[in-house]
């Protein structure tokens, strides 16, 4: 996708002819444990990193675009802590709270419309998934609530063509 300070590669894009980039989602993972530290921030810095230069990158192009963010945690994160430092998880919010809740297509580059952890237990016999939005570690989120968001916010930021109907983009008939 050609963004505003150079072309990035995103997991998820909508895009028409009419419109440019509608919609666009980022997926970063932390799956595994650090060898010698034995937690999960080793890469916390550089996944933040990424989040920021594709949100600058394609706002600055597209800012009517809704951008999502989806972060996959081991679930371990939640529990990797140690005296001296919180855990993987109890990091990742505040350090990445900066980079969600644009509301505006003329707010801030750097932030994505939403962003979200999803603690990931990958485990042979019985996967899950959990979902809280970035900067609310308390309160999980349905996967249904983030479609639903995401739904919603590209009708309101493209009113000429969408409107949001019963948890459905509906196109408008001119």
């Amino acid at each position: 996708m050609a963004g505003g300070i150079g072309a990035k590669q995103v997991d998820v894009t909508w895009a028409t002819e009419e419109s440019g980039l509608l919609c666009a989602i980022s997926v970063k993972t932390i799956n595994w444990r650090d060898g010698t530290t034995k937690n999960y921030q080793k890469n916390l810095t550089n996944r933040r990193s990424d989040l920021l230069i594709e949100s600058v990158t394609l706002h600055r192009r597209f800012p009517y675009a809704v951008l999502f963010g989806l972060f996959f945690l081991n679930s371990g994160a939640q529990h990797d802590g140690t005296e001296q430092r919180r855990s993987t998880w109890g990091n990742a919010h505040p350090r990445l709270k900066l980079f969600t809740g644009r509301n505006d297509p003329a707010g801030r580059d750097e932030q994505f419309e939403r962003l979200y952890i999803i603690l990931v237990d990958a485990s042979p016999f019985h996967a899950t998934a959990k979902a809280f939005e970035v900067g609310d570690p308390d309160h999980q989120v349905t996967f249904e609530s983030i479609v639903d968001q995401l739904i919603r916010q590209v009708a309101e930021r493209n009113p000429d063509f969408y409107e949001y109907e019963d948890g459905k983009l509906i196109r408008v008939r001119s």
